[in-house]
């Protein structure tokens, strides 16, 4: 399978929408989710890479910048998932092979990211990938609007 990795576009609102909910279980509206994409592409600081095989997107990564006081700069690994049918053809290594060439040229230090408790095909992945874990977390969220992912 022929895999092109590239920068995300506005037009790919609805394969990511489609990748939100069937991988994450994330039921964000599909118009919402065209807007919110639109937005994040103007951020120097966001970068979204799609992996695409026959024309359609079926995987990407989204990272920001990650700076605080007690670290050098990272790059944050926001969200990371690819088509349940193409999992270990080495589609995920290759987005993840692309944010770090961003954070690198950027001059990060490194990489970070969450995951849930539960999703421990993605841990295996990720130490596969060089990822150490550091710590175990409970992730807290306060919605100022009812449509927020809690």
């Amino acid at each position: 399978m022929n895999v092109l990795i590239r920068p995300a576009a506005k037009a790919d609102y609805q394969d990511i929408w489609r990748i939100n909910l069937t991988a994450f279980g994330y039921e964000f509206p599909l118009e919402r989710t065209r807007e919110r994409l639109a937005d994040i592409l103007t951020r120097s600081n966001n970068r979204i890479t799609v992996a695409e095989a026959d024309g359609r997107v079926v995987g990407y990564i989204h990272c920001a910048d990650y700076d605080c006081t007690y670290s050098e700069p990272l790059k944050n690994i926001l969200a990371i998932a690819v088509e349940e049918d193409l999992r270990d053809l080495g589609v995920g290594r290759q987005l993840h092979r692309a944010a770090e060439d961003w954070a690198r040229e950027d001059g990060c230090a490194g990489m970070r990211l969450v995951s849930g408790f539960d999703r421990e095909g993605a841990h295996g992945f990720y130490l596969a990938c060089g990822y150490t874990l550091r710590k175990n977390q409970k992730n807290f969220v306060k919605a100022f609007q009812d449509d927020v992912k809690k």
